[in-house]
């Protein structure tokens, strides 16, 4: 009996929803093939019909993972009423729900610490889709591209270090240091 017609383009959905958990939570040396598919519910043997490699997935699912993080702070920038609706991106991504749920958070903390050691082709989309948060970011602060750039490696910058350490204190201040700075940076772009 044959698949219904879609049958692969969800299969493959599933495969890159199961990444970007996986990533997300471990990175990419953390976790293996097998361990995606079972994650969607499959075995190991079909992954070989969807990509042509683990690095192919990766790519994919850097996309996927940036499109779904872009709707999640555009739908928390929507539901700001009164401050400035970059406030509320702010606010959420660093957030101590987003440092510690992981698998579900941006994809940027997870992957740059190893995408210099990647292929080309993953370092492309990594650079494209690294973009286009630039470009979310700045046009929802209303700042300059460079000044947006700043704003996202400090985000960044501030999650990556904020899930690093053991100390719980420490972590909670880096992410309020990080919320105090991010509106700062934003507020003095928009004086000069």
């Amino acid at each position: 009996m044959p698949y219904p017609e879609g049958h692969k383009l969800k299969v493959r959905g599933r495969i890159i929803e199961s990444a970007a958990k996986a990533i997300r939570a471990s990175g990419v040396q953390g976790i293996s093939v097998p361990f995606i598919m079972k994650g969607a519910g499959l075995t190991h043997g079909g992954f070989y019909s969807h990509f042509d490699n683990k690095e192919q997935l990766v790519a994919e699912t850097c996309r996927f993972a940036i499109s779904e993080t872009i709707a999640l702070l555009q739908k928390a920038a929507d539901q700001e009423k009164e401050a400035p609706k970059i406030h509320a991106v702010i606010h959420y991504y660093l957030s101590p729900q987003h440092r510690d749920q992981t698998e579900v958070g941006c994809i940027l903390p997870a992957l740059s610490g190893e995408v210099s050691r990647m292929s080309d082709e993953v370092r492309e989309v990594f650079t494209e889709e690294l973009q286009r948060m630039i470009d979310f970011i700045s046009d929802l602060a209303e700042v300059d591209p460079l000044t947006g750039q700043a704003l996202l490696s400090l985000m960044v910058g501030t999650i990556v270090l904020a899930r690093s350490v053991s100390d719980a204190e420490l972590s909670d201040s880096l992410l309020s240091t990080g919320r105090q700075h991010a509106k700062d940076l934003i507020k003095t772009s928009s004086q000069s």
